[in-house]
């Protein structure tokens, strides 16, 4: 992380993973869960073979700890990165909308024939972005600090 980033003097660790095969990319799947981002905070970079996207994610790895000792839940700005990529296409999302905010389900990846694969970031109502990639290589890493979630509650998933 930079010498901007966080946490050099407080007692918390920034979260900082990468992933490089599939059982590593399910955690960060569990992590960026109910993160949200404005669709503007997308970008792929043709040239370097990068995707990345700056989201607001929810503590998931502190979520216990915290409600045990009656602390608020936190979320964090992060970045994720995806890297090797081929070719990046989406569906489902309405890119010219600045107002768009999307939230994350999940991050998995569908192997390929020739050792190259798919990624496919799911978001809540149907959208999606494919990532044809040589390889999984998939960074996370938290930004910021933790600040208390505006709801003060963790995300709920009950029907």
């Amino acid at each position: 992380m930079s010498e901007d980033a966080r946490f050099e003097d407080g007692d918390e660790h920034p979260l900082a993973l990468k992933a490089q095969d599939t059982e590593d990319l399910q955690v960060i799947s569990a992590l960026v869960q109910d993160a949200v981002l404005p669709a503007p905070e997308m970008r792929f970079d043709a040239h370097a073979r990068r995707f990345a996207m700056l989201i607001n994610r929810f503590r998931w790895e502190d979520a216990e700890k915290a409600q045990r000792v009656g602390r608020p839940v936190e979320r964090v700005q992060a970045v994720l990165v995806i890297d090797d990529v081929l070719h990046v296409s989406s569906n489902g999302i309405d890119k010219r909308d600045p107002d768009l905010v999307l939230s994350l389900l999940a991050v998995g990846f569908e192997p390929g024939k020739d050792g190259t694969g798919r990624i496919e970031v799911t978001f809540a109502g149907d959208g999606a972005i494919a990532l044809d990639v040589e390889c999984i290589n998939v960074t996370l890493k938290d930004v910021t600090r933790p600040y208390k979630a505006p709801s003060r509650k963790a995300p709920s998933h009950e029907v």
